[in-house]
């Protein structure tokens, strides 16, 4: 994901602020006093207002106290954007539909500025870190736009979804979550209990044995708001930490702010419930008819006799990170005969996706 420019000063009111919530977040009670007087600085979307942005999609599940509420954490970089669009249109596509205990959608825009999604996509708009505060790792700016958002937001469901662009809806969702217990996908690369050592710099002895850390992010998670509004600050807190510190930057790299989560959950006693079922990721994952997500992140190459080429450019692929500059475009090539249907499922709703959103390729 293309990041943001390090020129400029870092503002001294921003560091004063991410001190104070850092601070207030290390003994787990965040001040929340401010909560409604101060409005977000942007936050359009539907009919403009800050209300219409939350309730923009009311849920159609039987039971209203299971809704919950779709968080969509982003950038306006044109690579985040397009995944951004494809993500909300099969949001809206499956959200009406029988079984689906959707809510509202928000798109949590952490680029300080609004974009041209504002009247497309429900959106808030909310700070960035301060300038070289995430070392050039984007994905930093996650816990603390999520404090900020569930600081200022009029939040109706009192469950939340956390889920990222490159999520693609592919049936209604369910509130897999139990009451207090969370609903979470377990990643394979996320092992607690092989990274001891490290993991005990943030998460002491007394706190139990590091088995008590689940195996995983914080997207897709499933979870309630008041427990998300006590889990974010620490969250923040601990990925700075860990960012800070040069051994876990090395041995955790990409899946830090992951780990972060995880342990921050550890650290308030909410222990998730793990569902494969959550989510696939092709090529790995060949099926999709037993999952609710699927999860675009690695690139998808094929020779044109099928045959799985990870790791070389293949005569047929489908990779994400092939449109940085520009979207995908409109009606994209078929896998050819023998590549999983995972593949084939994903690029078919990619393009009907992109069929059916105005101005597709204009650019925004």
């Amino acid at each position: 994901m293309s990041g943001r420019k390090n020129a400029g000063r870092t503002s001294p009111w921003m560091l004063i602020l991410i001190s104070l919530v850092c601070f207030f977040a290390t003994y787990n009670f965040l001040t929340m006093s401010g909560r409604g007087r101060d409005g977000p600085r942007k936050f359009l979307g539907g009919g403009g207002d800050r209300d219409s942005a939350v309730s923009y999609w009311s849920g159609s599940g039987s039971d209203p106290s299971k809704r919950f509420h779709v968080a969509l954490t982003a950038t306006d970089a044109l690579y985040s954007q397009w995944q951004s669009r494809i993500m909300h249109y099969w949001y809206k596509e499956m959200r009406a539909r029988p079984g689906s205990d959707m809510g509202g959608f928000t798109r949590i825009l952490h680029s300080g500025k609004p974009d041209g999604l504002m009247d497309e996509i429900p959106t808030m708009v909310v700070d960035p870190l301060p300038e070289g505060k995430d070392k050039g790792y984007i994905v930093l700016n996650r816990p603390w736009a999520f404090v900020q958002w569930l600081q200022k937001a009029n939040i109706d469901e009192d469950y939340i979804l956390m889920a990222e662009p490159d999520h693609v809806f592919v049936k209604p969702l369910p509130n897999l979550a139990h009451g207090d217990e969370p609903a979470a996908f377990p990643f394979f690369y996320i092992k607690p209990t092989e990274n001891e050592k490290i993991l005990r710099k943030f998460f002491p002895e007394e706190k139990g044995p590091v088995s008590k850390i689940d195996p995983i992010g914080n997207s897709p998670v499933i979870i309630k708001k008041a427990q998300l509004e006590k889990i974010a600050p620490t969250w923040m807190n601990v990925s700075l930490k860990m960012k800070e510190d040069q051994e876990t930057d090395k041995a955790f790299g990409w899946v830090l702010e992951m780990y972060a989560y995880a342990v921050a959950s550890a650290l308030h006693s909410v222990h998730h419930s793990l569902r494969k079922d959550f989510m696939i990721q092709p090529p790995w994952d060949l099926k999709s008819d037993n999952t609710f997500i699927i999860h675009y992140t690695y690139g998808c190459d094929y020779s044109m006799k099928g045959e799985l080429t990870y790791g070389k450019i293949g005569e047929w692929r489908f990779d994400k990170r092939s449109y940085l500059q520009s979207p995908p475009p409109r009606n994209l090539s078929l896998p050819p005969p023998g590549v999983p249907e995972s593949v084939v499922t994903l690029v078919k709703m990619v393009n009907e996706a992109t069929a059916n959103i105005p101005g597709w390729e204009d650019e925004r």
